[in-house]
C-alpha cells in the first residue's frame, strides 16, 4: 500500500552517467550520479531532459501515471485518462461503432490519431507510418503504466507529423518475485463485461509479463454490439550488466456492429436511434517485436528495435450512397435488403530503429547527442466496392469483383541527430535535424464506369527538416522552454483512392508541410503544485481537408482537396493544486483541483476559405476536476467543457452531405471512484453523469455516413486484486 501511495508522487528511474571524478585529496576515482525523474503531482507531469535515450530538453511534453487516476479504464474513457492533456480534441467512437478512439491537439484532424505518431513501448503500432497511419489498435489502459505525449513535430527523433507523438508504455515485470498475478473484473451499462488479467515475474535473468483482456458491449444504440480481444507478451534477458534483449507479441481480435450515422434531423429526434442493421467490421492486429539495448560504455549506449505488423480491416456494410437518409430497409417488390457492399485491407509492415546516445565533455558541460537512423517498409493491400450479400449477418462474401484492388507501398529511410548543448547549469540549447526519404507507389485496378483502369504510380521524397529548442531553468524543478520544429505530411493512400465515394478527390493532390513552434513555463513545486502554462504557433501549409461543392443543389459533395494554408495559435496551460498538502506537506490525504485549459485560433490564412476555421478545430476545451485520496480512497469528478466545430472548410452549418455540417459545443461529467483494501480494490463511478445528448464527429464513411453520437449516462463497477 505505501508503494502504491508513493506512484502518486513521484517516479525514480536512475540512470548512471558516465562521467568519472577525481578525488583529489584521497586520488579515487568516483562515477557521477545524474538522477532523471518523473517529476509528478498525482500522476501528471512532464519528462526529463533525457531518458530511455531519447532527448526531451525543450520540447513541450506531458506524462501521465496511469495506475494514479480515478478513470474508467476498461473501456479505454480517453477523456477521463488522457483528458488533462491540453487541448486535447477526441473523437468518441471505441464505444460507438469503431475500434479505437482518435486524439488531436491544436486544431488537427482527431479522426483515428492520423496527425499523430502512436506508439507502444517505443515502436510504432499504426498500419502504416506515413501511407495508413490510422490506429484501429492502442493497449488496453489496464495494462498502461504511463502515457508519454511530446507535441509538435515529435523532437524529429520520432517523425515529422504536425500532432506529435503518444507512446503508450506497458506496466514492466516485478523486479523481485518470480510470480506475481492481476485480474480485475468490470461490469456496466448497456451489456458491458470486461476482464482483464496479466501475469509477470523475473527468475534470475529472464524476465516476463503478459496479459489478456475480453471485453462485450451491447452498446447504448441498437445494431452496435461488439466484442474484443486484447493479449499481450513480453519475456526479456539480461544477458549481462550491459546487454538487455527481449521479445514481445500484441494481439487483438474484434468483431463490432455498428449502428450507422444519422442525419441532424434525426439525431435531434432520437440521438439513440440506429437505422442500419447490416453494418459489421473486424480488425485483427498482430505486432511483434523484438529489441536490444547495450551499454556500450558508461558514456554511451545502444538501442535497437525491429517491429513486425502484419493486420487486417474489414467490413460488410450498407454503404454510403444516399447519406445517413438513405434507410437500410427491404424492398416491397423483392421483400430483400439491397446488396451490402464489402471492404477488405491487408497491412503489413517492418521498422527497424536504431538509436545512440552518447555523452561527452565540452569544456566544463556535460553535453548529450542524441542520434539514429529509421528504416520502414510497408506494403498494403486495398479491396473496395465489392458487391456483397443482401443478409444481416457477419458475411464477407463478394458475389463478382472488386471495384477497386491496389497494391500500395511506402519505403521511409529517415536518420536523425539532436545535441543538447549546456550552456552552463541552467541554460541549453537543442538543435536537431531529420532526413526524410519516402517512396511511395500504387498498383492495380479501379473501375470507372464499368471500365478497369490500370494504376501504376510512383513517387520520390526528400525532405530535410531541422529544429530548435532551448530550456532555461528557473529552480530546481521549473523551467522556460521554447521549440521550433518543421512539420511534413505526406499524401495517405486514402487521398488516392477513398473508400467512400460521397467525397470525391482531388486529382492534384499535394503534400503539407509547415512548422509547430512553443514557448512555455512548467514545473513542479514540492509535492502540491504542478503548473504548464505555454503559448503555440502552427503553420500548416497546403493543408489537406474537405470543402462543399454546390452547397445548396442537387449536385452538392464534398471534395477532398489541399483547401488552403492554415496558421493554429493559442495557449495551452495545466494547473493542478493539492489543497491538503499545501496546507500540511505530510498529510497522507489530497485534495487536488486541476484545470486543463486550450483556446485554439485554427483558420485559413489563403484562398476562398481565408478567415474560415478549420474543420473539427474547437476553439477552447476546458476540462476541470477536483480528486480526494487517502491511503485507501480516491474519487474524482471531472466536467469537459469542449467549444463547437465544423465538418468542412465552408463552415457550413448545414448540408445534406454528411460530412458538412456544425459540431455544437457540449459539456460531458464524469464521476470515478477506487476503494483499496490491502490487495484488493473495488472501483466504479459514472460517464455521463447529465446524460447529455451530443456527438464529436461527422463521417461520410464507416461507422456512418452521418452524425456519429456519444455514448449517454453509462454506470460501471469493478473489483481487482493482486496476489
Amino acid at each position: 500500500m505505501k508503494t502504491y501511495c508513493l506512484l502518486f508522487l513521484f517516479v525514480f528511474p536512475i540512470a548512471l552517467s558516465a562521467q568519472q571524478l577525481k578525488d583529489t585529496t584521497k586520488g579515487s576515482y568516483l562515477k557521477e550520479v545524474t538522477v532523471t525523474a518523473i517529476k509528478t503531482v498525482r500522476g501528471t507531469g512532464h519528462m526529463p531532459e533525457v531518458k530511455d535515450g531519447v532527448i526531451y530538453a525543450g520540447k513541450k511534453n506531458e506524462v501521465i501515471l496511469v495506475d494514479s487516476l480515478d478513470a474508467n479504464k476498461a473501456i479505454n474513457n480517453t477523456r477521463q485518462i488522457l483528458g488533462r492533456i491540453p487541448g486535447l480534441n477526441i473523437v468518441e467512437t471505441e464505444s460507438g461503432g469503431f475500434t479505437a478512439n482518435g486524439i488531436a491537439t491544436r486544431g488537427l484532424n482527431p479522426t483515428q490519431s492520423i496527425e499523430m505518431n502512436i506508439r507502444q513501448n517505443g515502436y510504432n503500432i499504426s498500419a502504416d507510418i506515413y501511407g495508413y497511419n490510422e490506429s484501429y489498435y492502442i493497449p488496453p489502459m489496464e495494462a498502461v503504466n504511463r502515457i508519454e505525449m511530446v507535441r509538435g513535430a515529435a523532437s524529429l527523433q520520432f517523425g515529422p507529423q504536425f500532432g506529435g507523438m503518444v507512446n503508450y508504455v506497458l506496466k514492466e515485470s516485478p523486479k523481485n518475485r518470480p510470480f506475481e498475478c492481476t485480474t480485475s473484473q468490470t461490469g456496466g451499462s448497456y451489456g458491458m463485461f470486461n476482464t482483464f488479467n496479466s501475469i509477470g515475474g523475473t527468475i534470475k535473468k529472464w524476465s516476463y509479463y503478459g496479459f489478456v483482456q475480453y471485453r462485450t458491449l451491447d452498446g447504448w444504440r441498437p445494431n452496435s454490439h461488439q466484442w474484443q480481444v486484447s493479449g499481450f507478451g513480453r519475456v526479456q534477458y539480461a544477458a549481462s550488466d550491459k546487454l538487455m534483449v527481449g521479445v514481445e507479441y500484441s494481439l487483438l481480435r474484434n468483431r463490432i456492429k455498428m449502428p450507422g450515422g444519422l442525419t441532424d434531423s434525426m439525431f435531434h429526434a432520437n440521438p439513440r436511434a440506429s437505422f442500419r442493421s447490416r453494418n459489421w467490421l473486424k480488425s485483427p492486429w498482430n505486432i511483434i517485436t523484438a529489441y536490444a539495448n547495450y551499454a556500450i560504455s558508461p558514456q554511451t549506449s545502444l538501442n535497437i528495435k525491429t517491429s513486425l505488423l502484419f493486420s487486417n480491416r474489414a467490413l460488410v456494410w450498407r454503404n454510403e450512397d444516399g447519406g445517413a437518409g438513405a434507410l437500410d430497409e427491404k424492398d416491397p417488390v423483392t421483400k430483400e435488403y439491397v446488396h451490402r457492399e464489402v471492404e477488405n485491407e491487408d497491412m503489413h509492415n517492418s521498422t527497424t530503429e536504431l538509436r545512440l546516445l552518447h555523452d561527452y565533455r565540452l569544456g566544463r558541460m556535460n553535453n548529450t547527442l542524441a542520434t539514429g537512423v529509421r528504416y520502414a517498409y510497408a506494403w498494403f493491400k486495398r479491396q473496395g466496392g465489392g458487391e456483397g450479400t443482401t443478409g444481416s449477418d457477419f458475411d464477407l462474401t463478394v458475389l463478382g469483383d472488386y471495384e477497386y484492388d491496389l497494391d500500395f507501398t511506402t519505403t521511409n529511410v529517415a536518420p536523425f541527430a539532436e545535441n543538447i548543448f549546456r550552456i552552463n547549469d541552467r541554460l541549453t540549447i537543442t538543435p536537431g535535424f531529420r532526413f526524410e526519404y519516402l517512396r511511395s507507389t500504387a498498383k492495380g485496378y479501379k473501375t470507372v464506369d464499368d471500365d478497369k483502369l490500370p494504376a501504376n504510380e510512383g513517387r520520390n521524397r526528400y525532405i530535410p527538416l531541422f529544429g530548435l529548442g532551448a530550456e532555461y531553468k528557473i529552480g530546481v524543478n521549473t523551467n522556460i522552454y521554447a521549440n521550433i520544429s518543421q512539420a511534413y505530411r505526406p499524401m495517405d493512400y486514402s487521398s488516392l483512392e477513398p473508400i467512400g465515394v460521397t467525397s470525391k478527390i482531388d486529382p492534384h493532390l499535394k503534400d503539407a508541410s509547415g512548422f509547430n513552434s512553443d514557448l512555455g513555463y512548467r514545473g513542479t513545486i514540492n509535492n502540491f503544485l504542478n503548473f504548464d502554462i505555454g503559448l503555440f504557433y502552427m503553420a500548416y501549409n497546403r493543408r489537406v481537408g474537405t470543402v462543399l461543392i454546390n452547397p445548396g443543389t442537387a449536385d452538392e459533395y464534398t471534395l477532398r482537396t489541399n483547401v488552403a494554408n492554415s496558421v493554429h495559435k493559442g495557449i495551452e496551460s495545466y494547473v493542478e493544486f493539492n489543497l491538503l498538502r499545501y496546507l500540511h506537506p505530510s498529510s497522507k490525504k489530497g485534495l487536488s483541483i486541476f484545470n486543463s485549459f486550450a483556446f485554439t485560433d485554427a483558420k485559413y490564412t489563403s484562398s476562398e476559405f481565408k478567415g474560415n476555421r478549420v474543420e473539427a478545430a474547437a476553439k477552447y476545451i476546458n476540462r476541470v476536476g477536483i480528486t480526494y485520496f487517502d491511503t485507501r480512497l480516491s474519487a474524482t469528478i471531472q466536467m469537459s467543457n469542449v467549444g463547437d466545430a465544423y465538418g468542412d472548410a465552408t463552415n457550413a452549418k448545414l448540408s445534406d452531405d454528411p460530412v458538412a455540417g456544425y459540431i455544437p459545443a457540449y459539456s460531458v461529467y464524469d464521476m470515478s471512484l477506487t476503494y483499496r483494501l490491502r490487495k484488493f480494490a473495488v472501483k466504479g463511478g459514472i460517464n455521463n453523469l447529465a446524460d447529455k445528448a451530443y456527438f464529436t464527429r461527422r463521417t461520410d464513411e464507416y461507422p456512418g455516413p452521418g452524425i456519429i453520437p456519444s455514448i449517454g449516462r453509462m454506470l460501471y463497477i469493478g473489483i481487482s486484486v493482486n496476489f
